[in-house]
């Protein structure tokens, strides 16, 4: 039997802990639809705080250009749900953090309402962020239930960071 997705994430930031232990480093986080979901995932563990330096709930486009320097413009002509505006809150949240080398962003359509057919409820834009090397961003549009789709993208956060740590 495959194991819940709550426990699927609780699972997920162990490794991701466990990673950033393994190479000293620290990570911060920068969310829009998960609202915080992936913070608290992290640092649910005991000892989260020797690797997760922090992060921003940015639900709004005035909070993402106030707390992370996201272009207002980009705002307006990409929207909130882009790959240029996930790249601007994680480039914006590493910036931000002194102790953070590392940090990714989510920003997406959690649903029940306000998709469209150019973005639909479920589409989820996820970049991820590493002082002195390019920025990296990938969208999935995951189905179910606003609580599915919230803690499926805290996962594949997880998953994005992991990866991006084991390729140094």
């Amino acid at each position: 039997m495959e194991p819940s997705l709550s426990a699927r994430m609780t699972q997920g930031a162990l490794l991701l802990l466990e990673e950033l232990a393994r190479q000293g480093r620290r990570i911060v986080v920068a969310e829009s639809c998960t609202g915080g979901l992936l913070a608290g995932s992290l640092t649910q563990p005991p000892g989260a705080s020797e690797f997760v330096a922090g992060g921003f709930v940015t639900y709004s486009n005035a909070m993402k250009v106030r707390l992370l320097d996201v272009p207002s413009v980009l705002l307006d002509l990409r929207g909130a749900v882009s790959s240029e505006v996930a790249a601007a809150m994680a480039e914006g949240a590493v910036a931000v953090a002194p102790d953070a080398d590392i940090a990714v962003s989510i920003t997406g359509i959690a649903g029940p309402g306000g998709g469209s057919a150019e973005k639909p409820v479920g589409l989820v834009w996820f970049a991820v962020a590493v002082k002195q090397q390019l920025t990296r961003t990938v969208s999935v549009v995951f189905s179910g239930d606003r609580d599915s789709i919230r803690t499926q993208a805290v996962i594949h956060a997880q998953t994005l960071v992991i990866e991006a740590l084991q390729a140094g």
